[in-house]
């Protein structure tokens, strides 16, 4: 047996064994033994990935949008294992630990405007959970006890958990099999300025997408309404970054009508979008504001929801005021520990800087790739948060149809020249912050090479 069929062996036993007792997220179990499916990764360092056939990658797709200090930070692992082997766990209803309160200190210092308090949860699924719940008792404590509707944005993605997934209108959330789910879902709109859902154009527009929200609150009643929850820049939603106008309607809608403005920046945070939070980019400071993904680059499982000083006076007073709201592993001293270390390496490495310059150098590559390829229409998004459009058509703006199999074309391609990212009809690019200007180049030549690949196919 060579070494090659050896190690082919060990690939073909891991995805057997997979199929039979791992159950995976979000796949057909069929489909892992496809051509482009299941990838058994084994190591990573930088912004690169290795499977356990030595095949090395660069991880277009930052993990999830979630490594924003590249792969093989040890100096985090040794930080876990520091606070594991000085306290593991604590009981942090009854009690806080060290690293709990300096991650609250350092992240409510980075957030705009008055965000100074920081509740700990698990995942981006639960923060959005968590706020939708402060939203709600924040009203309650203030004797709006009718204030239970969940404004959000069609397209736009929040979790999985059931009030996450309530919030959410993207195609991603599959809801039909866990229905009923929690009362009160309303839904608007969202920004699509490439397919303007009312077919208008900017600036003529004046910013018509946020003004309709008014209408809506008008119609289900403002007395009803909690909150507006939306991402600063909605990934599930196109990538669109909105007019600086827009976020601005919006706050100044939700003000006049009592409801709390909740940024969801599970994923543009940390520095994603150039800035250490996405809404710094529109002159807003929302009520709550949920993240995850950088805060720990997905080292450990952490994430959190920040809330303005109005939303936790809400709370004060006596034991039916307190948030009535909890969990087991919330404020875990390992994960919070973990996530400072995090923020830290962010901040001393100006990574946030890097993704602004690094991201800006990106996109006009990218543009360079698109103005060579009829199957690109548009390239968009900031910082390091960027997408590529495919059309059948430029001039249109024609999809592509599930029969034209795009996204198993493109994953295919790509993935032979060593690139892992996310595709279809958005194709994202989103690396780890600590990407420099050389793995850029390599990158978008792997982008150029495969989407011409994919054209001649197709054509």
């Amino acid at each position: 047996m060579t070494e090659k069929t050896a190690v082919e062996t060990t690939n073909r036993s891991y995805v057997e064994q997979a199929r039979n007792h791992l159950w995976f997220q979000n796949q057909q179990y069929a489909d892992l033994t496809n051509p482009g499916g299941a990838l058994v990764i084994e190591k990573g360092e930088g912004i690169y990935l290795w499977d356990v056939e030595g095949n090395r990658y660069i991880d277009g797709l930052a993990g999830l949008w979630v490594v924003a200090v590249g792969h093989g930070r040890s100096e985090l692992g040794e930080v876990a294992k520091a606070q594991m082997s000085e306290l593991a766990y604590a009981n942090t209803f009854d009690f806080t630990t060290p690293p709990a309160v300096a991650l609250a200190d350092k992240i409510t210092s980075l957030a705009p405007g008055d965000l100074n308090r920081a509740y700990f949860v698990n995942s981006g699924s639960e923060a959005v959970e968590i706020a939708i719940k402060i939203a709600k008792q924040y009203h309650y404590n203030r004797g709006d006890k009718k204030r239970y509707k969940i404004i959000s944005r069609i397209g736009s993605y929040h979790g999985q958990t059931a009030g996450a997934l309530t919030a959410n209108a993207s195609g991603y959330a599959v809801k039909a099999p866990f229905e009923p789910l929690v009362p009160g879902a309303v839904h608007v709109p969202g920004i699509y300025c490439y397919r303007c859902p009312f077919e208008k154009t900017h600036p003529e527009c004046d910013t018509f997408c946020a003004r309709t929200i008014e209408d809506r609150i008008l119609f289900e009643k403002p007395e009803t309404i909690a909150a507006f929850i939306s991402e600063p820049i909605s990934i599930a939603n196109g990538n669109h970054v909105p007019h600086e106008a827009y976020w601005k309607t919006v706050r100044e809608i939700c003000d006049r009508y009592g409801i709390l403005l909740i940024a969801d920046e599970v994923i543009n945070g940390f520095g994603r979008t150039g800035t250490w939070f996405a809404m710094e980019q529109f002159d807003v400071v929302p009520d709550l504001m949920t993240l995850a993904k950088g805060i720990s680059s997905g080292y450990i499982p952490l994430g959190a929801v920040l809330a303005r000083q109005h939303v936790a006076d809400a709370f004060l007073g006596g034991p039916d005021e307190k948030f009535a709201s909890g969990l087991t592993f919330g404020s875990h001293p390992v994960s919070t520990a973990v996530g400072l270390a995090n923020v830290e390496i962010i901040e001393r490495e100006r990574l946030v800087e890097n993704s602004a310059s690094t991201g800006a150098y990106l996109a006009e590559r990218l543009r360079d790739v698109a103005s060579r390829h009829e199957m690109v229409g548009e390239v968009r998004g900031r910082g390091l948060l960027l997408a590529m459009e495919l059309v059948k058509n430029p001039e249109t703006k024609e999809p592509f149809l599930p029969e034209d199999n795009v996204a198993g074309r493109l994953t295919i391609a790509m993935r032979d020249r060593g690139l892992l990212t996310r595709t279809g009809n958005l194709l994202y690019v989103s690396p780890p912050l600590t990407i420099n200007r050389e793995e850029a180049d390599e990158l978008v030549g792997i982008i150029d090479a495969a989407i011409g690949e994919v054209e001649k196919q197709i054509s």
